[in-house]
């Protein structure tokens, strides 16, 4: 087993407190893939027999209309699980496309459901990994409901900081390659209606837009804006 992809693997969450031997079983029987940015690892009703973690860079899992408006769900970043759902056999349910450069640890399906099997903390890792997966729609949802485009984005924005946050004297870079189209895909719509709703989120003075980049002025003041307050 290589040394080195045995210590990455090892201080992935997905694999957090998994026993020794459960790796020696995954990792000899396992490959790493390096994508490029736009990839697709995975289609939408395809039958996938492999089980996707990413070691490095990020992917998004989007969704497409019944009018071809691409709806981003998802954006999975190092030490996620892309497709546990796969789990149960039947076809993928959404597209995986590569967001950044990345690599990715591909393992065969069977292999990982009996290390499942035999390593209870691997399977307790793959549950909270759907849990969080859950939450996440739950809120999408909770955002979809009532209320204008500007008070969804100033949540997505929230988070986006929260998540991918760094911190630059004006405040928090978002640093992701957040497009104007990238976030309209995030919420299914059109991208003129994005760059309008921007355009009142700088009016609010909550952020700045210098060379395609996003900063937020103060993720307190974005999420009172979101709620209202």
């Amino acid at each position: 087993m290589d040394s080195s992809l045995r210590e990455l693997v090892g201080s992935l969450e997905i694999f957090n407190g998994v026993d020794e031997s459960t790796l020696e079983y995954i990792l000899p029987k396992s490959k790493v893939v390096k994508y490029k940015k736009k990839d697709h690892v995975f289609f939408d009703k395809d039958e996938v027999s492999r089980i996707y973690i990413v070691l490095q860079g990020k992917v998004s899992l989007y969704k497409v209309s019944e009018n071809l408006k691409k709806k981003i769900i998802f954006i999975l970043g190092r030490g996620e699980l892309i497709n546990e759902i796969i789990i149960d056999d039947l076809p993928a349910s959404i597209n995986c496309e590569i967001f950044e450069e990345s690599k990715v640890l591909v393992i065969s399906k069977d292999i990982f459901k009996e290390a499942m099997k035999i390593d209870s903390n691997l399977n307790d890792n793959v549950i909270r990994s759907m849990s969080k997966k859950i939450r996440r729609l739950y809120r999408q949802m909770k955002n979809t409901v009532s209320l204008k485009i500007e008070k969804k984005l100033a949540a997505k924005l929230w988070k986006l900081s929260r998540d991918y946050g760094e911190k630059v004297e004006e405040g928090i870079l978002i640093n992701l390659n957040t497009t104007v189209t990238y976030i309209a895909e995030l919420f299914g719509c059109e991208r003129e209606t994005i760059s309008r709703a921007m355009k009142v989120l700088e009016k609010e003075n909550l952020l700045i837009i210098r060379n395609k980049k996003i900063i937020i002025k103060s993720r307190e003041n974005l999420l009172n804006y979101f709620k209202g307050l």
